[in-house]
């Protein structure tokens, strides 16, 4: 009896090992090209989120952009640097979600407000797996490009604030995965 609870440990510490190394490797991955969506959502709370986002509606890549999650005390001119008019009339800012599943909400209400079918979901790789699980359950019929940014704490992954960094946001991820099997309504 002993010996099979040794192994089963032995087996669960394996297998969550070697799923942590994979999210490690999968948060470092660079951002692939993504194709013309009809919006960008970039999920606040990390360096490069906002700049990215911003530089993909440049470039056109899509028509409309939401930052979810902005600070209640932030304005347009606080958040935003100096762009055509046009430019930023194309930009909404969501000042309710302080979660991931808040940016969910927040992110499927201005989908359907904006009839948008396809979106492209910029946030840092650490917290892009969770984020496309999140705002999967809440966008059931939009299609979702992930557009990961490497913040700074990443350009040393193995430093002791970033492992910890990288643990926690697994985490969370697993617990959003347990969520979503434990309450399937979520989903």
């Amino acid at each position: 009896m002993l010996r099979s609870a040794v192994r089963l440990g032995l087996l669960l510490f394996t297998c969550l090992g070697v799923t942590f190394g994979w999210f490690v490797y999968d948060a470092l991955q660079p951002a692939q090209t993504v194709p013309h969506t009809d919006g960008i959502v970039a999920l606040t709370g990390g360096q490069g989120r906002i700049d990215m986002s911003l530089r993909l509606l440049r470039q056109n890549q899509a028509e409309k952009l939401l930052i979810s999650g902005v600070d209640p005390q932030a304005g347009r001119n606080d958040l935003l640097p100096p762009m055509p008019a046009s430019l930023k009339d194309r930009i909404t800012l969501g000042y309710q979600a302080r979660s991931t599943i808040e940016n969910a909400a927040e992110t499927a209400a201005w989908v359907a407000d904006n009839h948008i079918y396809t979106l492209t979901v910029v946030t840092a790789g650490y917290h892009m797996r969770r984020a496309m699980l999140e705002l999967g359950r809440t966008l059931p019929g939009v299609t979702l490009y992930a557009y990961p940014v490497k913040p700074p704490a990443l350009e040393h992954p193995f430093k002791g604030d970033t492992l910890r960094l990288l643990l926690t946001e697994y985490l969370k991820w697993l617990g959003a995965l347990a969520g979503m099997v434990h309450n399937p309504s979520r989903a």
